[in-house]
């Protein structure tokens, strides 16, 4: 069965060793969150299917074609694939708008953003060295980097084509085959990607797409002694399982986690640019992004002014359908979703806070059938409150405010997580102070999610274990070796 070829009434199949398989374990729906409408029906791949797509990334990466390829030879096919995803931007950003509701402006500039990635991966590829390192004796010492073999690729359903992206392109570079599993709430992107990177010229079997939910496809994948090295993105309750079923197996893991970044406006800052920065980075997406400044600390001194300021601004984003005119947030990537950040909401309520803006889905007509919510601002929080130190994932905000640098540091690291944080001041002494102080692996200093894919992204504290992006991002799936030549 072939992509092109697919009934629409018929889940969509799975990609293993090239070939599209209708899988056999229970199918489930692709829903729209805007509309509450189904999409279409996705496949679930079976244990049977896991061990099938495992034993083909084998044959495959020990085949001549992919083990002895040549790295300007494999960066030309990883251009390819890049290719392929420019001439067909509407379809996959179309496919990720329906599946999990961004703005079709941010899905477009995702995919630019994933070809992108797959472009600088095929420069790192052919471009990267092995080291001749430094002998303490008669002999020639070098360092060679080799692919693990297998990966699983293990993305979520916030930024599909981004992340799928991130993990799928550097493993490629590496050397390695990959086994995809997409969540089950964005899993059509990933099948369209495993299309064009077969048309692309990717050998059968060097990436296999498999659907299904996480605790049957994903663990199954974790678990299987085949695959060698697993990179997952997604909540850290999954994260710690993953990472004990890689302490069974003796096998490294990349785990980039959850998110509570704070996000710290002070006095001298550029309050008409810091409120800017403070609404796109919670409510761009919905709020949904493991960066999301999501606590926000303003100094004591303008916290009212400021916060009246932002209050007012963030009333005034368009929230809409997707694929509406000037639309500025869409819907919740899923109803459960909705459902546990009212919940949370509601938790905070029950604790003193105080409704600063929304709390509530929106009352038009239009999207009644989505699952909507409106941006969320909490104020009147202490800083043991639920929303304050657990993660919601959603766009809602909760305010404090703090004194001094002392104050704020303090504040500010005491969470369990550390993926990133934000600083608006006019003082760069301070701010690379605070920047220092800080625990979290990026830090936005009067700009806030700004990635690049040449900079090193991963997270402090149970933020995550490892780093992708940039030369390491390669480096993470590839293991070194020690050859000693004597002389």
């Amino acid at each position: 069965m072939s992509a092109a070829s697919e009934s629409p009434s018929a889940p969509k199949p799975v990609l293993i060793a090239g070939e599209w398989i209708a899988a056999s374990g229970q199918a489930f729906e692709s829903v729209n969150p805007a509309t509450g409408r189904p999409n279409f029906l996705i496949a679930a791949a079976s244990e049977a299917e896991v061990d099938q797509a495992v034993d083909s990334a084998w044959r495959a990466v020990r085949q001549a074609a992919w083990r002895d390829m040549l790295p300007h030879k494999r960066a030309a096919v990883l251009r390819a694939i890049a290719d392929g995803m420019d001439r067909n931007a509407d379809t996959l950003a179309r496919l990720q708008m329906i599946e999990n509701g961004k703005v079709w402006a941010e899905c477009q500039a995702q995919v630019a953003s994933a070809s992108a990635t797959f472009r600088y991966y095929a420069g790192v590829c052919e471009t990267i060295t092995a080291e001749v390192t430094p002998p303490r004796g008669n002999y020639l010492s070098m360092t060679q980097y080799e692919p693990y073999g297998v990966v699983a690729a293990i993305t979520p359903w916030n930024s599909p084509m981004t992340m799928e992206a991130q993990k799928v392109a550097p493993a490629l570079a590496a050397g390695n085959a990959v086994i995809l599993k997409p969540s089950e709430v964005t899993s059509s992107p990933a099948l369209e990607l495993g299309r064009i990177a077969l048309q692309a010229g990717l050998p059968p079997g060097i990436l296999n797409v498999v659907t299904g939910l996480g605790a049957t496809v994903g663990k199954r994948l974790v678990e299987h002694p085949g695959v060698r090295m697993v990179s997952f993105t997604g909540g850290t309750g999954s994260g710690r399982a993953i990472a004990r079923a890689a302490a069974d197996k003796l096998m490294p893991v990349a785990l980039e986690l959850g998110g509570k970044s704070p996000h710290i406006v002070f006095a001298d800052a550029d309050q008409d640019a810091a409120v800017d920065g403070v609404i796109g980075g919670i409510f761009e997406g919905s709020g949904q992004s493991c960066v999301a400044g999501s606590r926000l600390y303003v100094q004591r001194a303008i916290a009212t002014a400021f916060i009246e300021r932002l209050v007012a601004r963030a009333g005034q984003l368009k929230v809409d359908l997707p694929d509406a005119r000037g639309a500025q947030m869409g819907p919740i990537a899923s109803f459960a979703h909705r459902e546990k950040i009212e919940g949370m909401v509601g938790t905070a309520l029950q604790e003193g806070a105080q409704v600063l803006l929304g709390g509530r889905r929106p009352d038009t007509e239009a999207l009644a059938a989505g699952a909507f919510y409106l941006p969320t601002i909490l104020g009147g929080l202490r800083r043991d409150a639920h929303v304050v130190r657990e993660e919601i994932f959603g766009p809602v905000l909760c305010v404090l405010p703090f004194d001094d640098e002392d104050d704020l540091v303090d504040q500010a690291n005491d969470s369990a997580y550390g993926l990133a944080a934000g600083i608006w001041t006019a003082d760069y002494r301070r701010a690379w102070r605070v920047a220092r102080r800080l625990e979290a692996g990026s830090v936005w200093i009067n700009t806030y999610k700004q990635l690049s894919i040449a900079t090193p992204f991963g997270g402090f504290k149970e933020s995550g274990i490892g780093r992708e992006k940039g030369l390491t991002g390669i480096r993470l799936y590839q293991q070194s070796k020690g050859i000693y030549w004597g002389l």
